[in-house]
């Protein structure tokens, strides 16, 4: 007879939670520079944070956990699976959140079948970049009327 410890099947019970949790890497409030020996894109400054959501999250739940988050409104842009910088994709919609888990998914089995060394419930991670709403242009207010249109419109109405 074979008894689980409670260690076991906490362990048993997180693992099934990992498997039914998304999580994404979430970076925000800094820049995306190019790296300046090979040129390629990279993320400077700012603050990288995981957030864990239930894999059934709509794209408007994920956006306002997301805003909450980093305390305002952002974009999500995402990493695909071995992309890098370069290829981010925007999150919009139910249907573009659907399609990320799933290239995810895809990733995550290929990775499975490949390598035997990875823990069975061990998902990636997907790589998020935050950006927040872009500063506002300056509007230009009316110039005040010189005083000589001042004053001419002064006379007219005399």
């Amino acid at each position: 007879m074979v008894v689980a410890t409670n260690q076991e099947t906490a362990l048993h019970r997180s693992s099934a939670a990992a498997a039914a949790a998304l999580k994404f890497l979430c970076s925000y409030g800094g820049q995306i520079l190019p790296r300046r020996p090979d040129g390629h894109l990279r993320y400077v400054g700012g603050v990288t944070r995981i957030l864990v959501v239930d894999r059934s999250v709509s794209c408007a739940e994920l956006m306002a956990k997301l805003e909450e988050f980093c305390g305002s409104s952002v974009a999500l842009k995402c990493e695909l699976p071995g992309g890098d910088l370069e290829t981010l994709v925007s999150v919009k919609s139910d249907e573009d959140l659907a399609n990320l888990i799933e290239e995810y998914d895809m990733a995550w089995l290929r990775s499975r079948s490949s390598s035997s060394s990875s823990p069975p419930d061990a998902r990636l991670q997907i790589k998020a970049v935050l950006f927040g709403p872009k500063p506002r242009k300056p509007t230009s207010l009316p110039r005040s009327p010189s005083p000589s249109a001042t004053s001419s419109f002064g006379s007219m109405i005399s």
